[in-house]
């Protein structure tokens, strides 16, 4: 290699025409899956207060805005319900209720705007009574098998009401393979997973538990079945569990504070890998433009090409929309 001044690095970053010719990564507004909230009633729109922008959607309001997010080029939301507190269960059955918020929404979402991807979540967090992805023994310890099951129900129950992909986000062992062969006994041969395969016990979830309505019900922690954040090598053991046993796309969760486990799974396994830019990061990342640490629209296209960088093939994010309009604005 040239040394200076024969190689001067500059010169590749003096002009803007010459910087977009050699930018080694860009971002599209395909790379985005924007999160979605649903809510009981008619006609709502109820703010979040604990993630600025945020909204919970009731289901005749839920098509206008996924179609909102197809027209800025968005290929695929993820719908996540607030289900209302009497429906919350200690063996969280309305999860199975195939007119339950997620499946309504499905199918009001479909109506009005088929080419958009719906991705469902697949756990039992906003259905139980307890707050706990799964089903609990009496000294509250989060029990697999029996949880794989229901898991498994959910999913077919996602996958009756039309949703594209089903997203496992428990981290019950197993989980995987069971709800892939219950996909191809009932014909959803292509009903994709996208396996939450590194999801880390993170302080980061904070005002996603208020966004569905879970903050306060949790009893205990999940550090029994979600990933210990000093862990790396066993975030690799858990992907390669979840694509054997069938999944088609994995997820690291959180996304800034683990960029080296998206590095890792990225070049290890050679798989679509996404990763999601929880509520908390998109919070942190709002309260500082507000408080003026910097620029807001910068710091969403510099966090989420950070992503992109680290070997993300799309980020889950809230900012969907900010980044896809900035993006077509550039």
């Amino acid at each position: 290699m040239s040394s200076y001044p024969a190689l001067r690095m500059r010169r590749a970053r003096s002009a803007p025409w010459m910087r977009a010719m050699l930018a080694e990564h860009r971002l599209h507004p395909s790379d985005f899956i924007l999160p979605m909230f649903i809510c009981d009633g008619q006609g709502c729109e109820e703010p979040i207060a604990a993630l600025p922008g945020v909204s919970r959607w009731s289901v005749d309001r839920i098509g206008a805005k996924a179609k909102e997010a197809a027209a800025l080029g968005i290929p695929c939301i993820a719908l996540f319900p607030n289900t209302p507190p009497g429906l919350r269960t200690e063996d969280a059955r309305e999860a199975l209720n195939p007119d339950n918020l997620i499946c309504r929404a499905t199918k009001a979402v479909k109506d009005v705007c088929p080419e958009i991807g719906i991705l469902t979540d697949v756990a039992l967090d906003p259905y139980t009574a307890h707050g706990h992805d799964g089903i609990t023994d009496g000294s509250g310890y989060v029990l697999n098998d029996e949880t794989s099951k229901i898991l498994t129900d959910q999913a077919l129950t996602q996958a009756r009401a039309g949703a594209d992909i089903v997203a496992p986000s428990d981290m019950m062992d197993g989980r995987v393979a069971a709800i892939r062969g219950a996909l191809e006994r009932e014909g959803f041969v292509n009903t994709a997973i996208m396996a939450y395969a590194a999801k880390y016990a993170s302080a980061f979830y904070g005002p996603f538990r208020d966004a569905v309505g879970s903050r306060g019900l949790l009893k205990g922690d999940k550090k029994t079945y979600q990933m210990d954040p000093a862990n790396s090598d066993e975030a690799i053991r858990e992907v390669a569990l979840d694509l054997a046993e069938g999944a088609d796309m994995v997820m690291v969760k959180p996304g800034l504070p683990y960029l080296d486990i998206v590095r890792r799974v990225a070049e290890e396994f050679r798989v679509p890998t996404f990763v999601y830019q929880v509520s908390g990061e998109y919070a942190m990342l709002e309260h500082a433009a507000a408080a003026g640490a910097g620029e807001r629209d910068a710091l969403i296209l510099e966090m989420l090409l950070a992503f992109k960088r680290a070997g993300a093939s799309g980020i889950l994010t809230y900012h969907a929309m900010d980044a896809a309009r900035l993006i077509a604005a550039a």
